[in-house]
């Protein structure tokens, strides 16, 4: 048997045992009762490096206020911010209302179809791109997120784990050439719901794992991982506590809580427990790093002595 058959028929048995096994275990999500592209598109980009349990109410919630692109398009950003309030990363928030404007204005309201055209939304990637085209258009679109890539990483290359041996070129690579003519729905699904519940990246079930003689990981997986060292966490205010991206996730949600915004100092009281004058530069390149962002808008207010009497001061709010 040449290499080029072994892996032909690699191939067949990982497609014929993920597919069995998704059938088995796929969970009811909301988002895999429609093949609304944006549906499609919300749920999607709430997903990022947000776990499935806690998206959900949003997504729903979400969809609730913006029934349509259409809708979305045209609401206040403010509001968008308002309904993205527990998820994270506000910026998602932005760019999906970017998106949104874009497919009114350039098309219409109605999504194009094709990767290649999707990617030219703004904020659209590869992911994105072949997720929609997939999931709403049931194209066999091939795209790795970070479940898709271990899986594959283990079942052809072994454990990615201290370090990866194939690059993601090589895995879109692999990823090409597994989607079932046809099936790409149903495959695409299968292999995220699989690095979802069953190819975890710590705790694999590797001891009830159906592709077991068809993992290159296998022999070696759970040793590999047992001799890793373990990451440590902070506490309380967790894994971001003290980095820019958790003063940044303080401000959107101080300026969520008032009316019609704040002065600078007030934002800056309310970002950091130890907030003074000396802070004020660090403040403004914050402010304005989510004005650039699009979260954010800062406009001069009267005489407000924010350190510097001769200065006018800025007054923080969300978007329109």
């Amino acid at each position: 048997m040449s290499d080029e058959d072994f892996v032909d028929e690699k191939i067949g048995r990982v497609r014929e045992h993920l597919l069995g096994w998704f059938e088995a275990n796929r969970r009811d999500l909301p988002w895999r009762r429609t093949r609304g592209p944006y549906q499609i598109l919300v749920s999607e980009i709430m997903l990022q490096q947000t776990q499935v349990d806690r998206v959900i109410p949003y997504y729903e919630n979400f969809l609730r206020l913006f029934p349509t692109v259409q809708a979305l398009a045209d609401a206040p950003t403010s509001q968008v911010i308002q309904a993205w309030a527990g998820l994270g990363y506000n910026r998602r928030a932005v760019n999906l209302q970017r998106t949104a404007q874009a497919v009114v204005e350039h098309f219409d309201g109605a999504f194009p179809q094709t990767v290649e055209e999707l990617r030219q939304l703004p904020g659209i990637g590869p992911y994105t791109s072949g997720a929609v085209a997939c999931f709403a258009f049931e194209q066999d679109a091939a795209f790795i997120d970070t479940n898709m890539r271990r899986v594959i990483h283990r079942l052809f290359a072994g454990a990615e784990l201290p370090a990866p041996v194939l690059n993601d070129r090589e895995i879109v690579e692999l990823a090409m050439k597994l989607v079932p003519p046809g099936d790409g729905w149903r495959w695409n699904q299968a292999l995220i719901e699989f690095g979802a519940l069953q190819c975890t990246a710590r705790k694999p079930a590797c001891i009830i794992c159906p592709l077991q003689q068809s993992c290159a990981a296998f022999p070696t997986m759970l040793a590999t991982l047992a001799e890793l060292p373990k990451g440590t966490r902070r506490k309380q205010e967790g894994p971001f506590a003290g980095s820019n991206r958790f003063y940044r996730g303080r401000a959107i949600a101080a300026l969520r809580e008032s009316a019609g915004g704040l002065p600078l100092g007030e934002l800056g009281a309310r970002v950091r427990d130890d907030y003074s004058d000396e802070k004020l530069p660090w403040l403004v390149d914050l402010v304005r790093g989510l004005e650039r962002d699009g979260l954010a808008v800062a406009e001069e207010s009267p005489a407000y002595d924010a350190g510097d009497p001769d200065t006018p001061g800025l007054s923080v709010r969300l978007p329109d």
